[in-house]
């Protein structure tokens, strides 16, 4: 989340991960994902500072709690199937893995 000031002086959190763009013409306008616009009193640059020191803060408090850092491995298709699914079994080729995914989309 990030400090922002609005137009008026009042301040303002957002949510930098649901920022969509970030304009400046002439005042800074952000655009969320959801599409509401947001003006705002600080530079599109300072935006983006701020953005970047909130991510920063972020990865060195992930590393504070997690010192051998995390680890992120693929999984196989196989592995990522809930065995709730009807009709699989312990092992489940890509094939059916896509399947399933079709099945559950459609119910």
């Amino acid at each position: 989340m990030i400090e922002l000031t609005r137009l008026n002086g009042n301040s303002l959190v957002v949510n930098s991960d649901l920022i969509q763009y970030v304009e400046s013409a002439p005042d800074t306008t952000l655009t969320l994902l959801n599409g509401e616009k947001v003006v705002v009193r600080e530079g599109a640059r300072e935006v983006i500072d701020l953005i970047i020191s909130f991510r920063s803060r972020l990865l060195a408090e992930v590393s504070r709690c997690c010192p051998g850092g995390i680890v992120i491995a693929a999984a196989a298709p196989h592995t990522l199937l809930p065995q709730s699914i009807p009709g699989s079994s312990d092992r489940v080729e890509p094939d059916a893995f896509a399947a399933a995914r079709r099945r559950r989309r459609q119910s």
